[in-house]
């Protein structure tokens, strides 16, 4: 008996000092967030003030030599290149999913799994290596002009986001009841109409979630993008012309930023903030109905 409450004793320590633990992790965590939010208003709300508010959202030409910052057509460019990359990855990564939760033969499923895993796995310099190797150059063939340009960051994007879009929907997918496909079934309907119309509507709330994470993951990609876009810093002109995006942006001149620049360059990091806080908000919301 003895020995049993010793042993219950350094439990519970272990217990009340483990939980101080995970409460100091959490902490940190969010005193790293919050510690990164002063850092970004801070230094970025005073130089959009000195610029002009107006100015800086709506300003079309980027020329720091003369000290005009109009961040518009980089949001033009994120948000383009991001509704590129959804256009053309959501399809693919849904239907993906709807396959590997339904269709798949066993023998091949686990193949198929450890691709897409592995595709999440690769690093973002990777992507972009192979776009500048094989996407550009394709569309220079086809198409014309230099290959460096929307459609190919718009492609890369797509690539890089559909391990996220297919594990989540098919998560969603495989925790929709069996009762509703094989009540589907007794009604008559057969195995592609009980999926596509019973199943998959079911699991809607699921793959809006992995769209949501999918257009996070586009936006704020960086090294891909900057190697297949152009980088100019002008007004989208077309599917097949070069763009800037955000985070493009920020990565090629805070380098050698100083003063006013620098800081409407840590200006454009606060407005892509504010986009992915948006983005995590919308899946905050599509996650509790989902519980709901």
């Amino acid at each position: 008996m003895k020995t049993t409450t010793v042993i219950k004793k350094k439990s519970k320590k272990l217990e009340g000092s483990m939980k101080y633990v995970f409460m100091f992790a959490a902490a940190v965590n969010i005193i790293a967030v919050l510690l990164i939010c002063i850092f970004l208003f801070a230094n970025g709300i005073p130089a959009m003030a000195e610029i002009g508010f107006w100015k800086f959202f709506s300003g079309t030409n980027w020329m720091p030599g003369n000290n005009i910052y109009g961040i518009l057509p980089m949001i033009l460019g994120s948000i383009y290149v991001t509704a590129g990359a959804i256009i053309l990855g959501v399809p693919i990564g849904v239907l993906c999913a709807v396959f590997l939760a339904r269709f798949c033969p066993k023998q091949i499923y686990k193949p198929i799994k450890r691709a897409v895993e592995l595709l999440a796995g690769i690093p973002s310099v990777v992507y972009g290596f192979f776009g500048i190797m094989v996407i550009v150059p394709t569309i220079r063939n086809v198409f014309g002009g230099d290959g460096n340009s929307m459609l190919a960051a718009s492609i890369i994007l797509a690539i890089m986001i559909l391990p996220t879009i297919i594990n989540v929907s098919e998560e969603s997918l495989r925790a929709v009841p069996e009762s509703y496909y094989e009540g589907s079934l007794a009604l008559g309907a057969s195995h592609e109409r009980s999926v596509f119309f019973t199943t998959l509507p079911a699991a809607v709330s699921g793959v809006m979630t992995s769209i949501i994470l999918g257009v996070g993951r586009a936006l704020g990609e960086t090294m891909a993008v900057i190697m297949v876009a152009g980088n100019q810093a002008r007004m989208p002109k077309g599917l097949f012309e070069g763009l800037r995006t955000m985070t493009a942006n920020i990565v090629l001149e805070m380098g050698y930023a100083a003063d006013l620049h620098r800081g409407a360059l840590i200006a454009t990091g606060v407005v892509l903030f504010v986009f992915i806080l948006i983005i995590n908000l919308l899946f905050s919301i599509v996650k509790n109905r989902r519980k709901n």
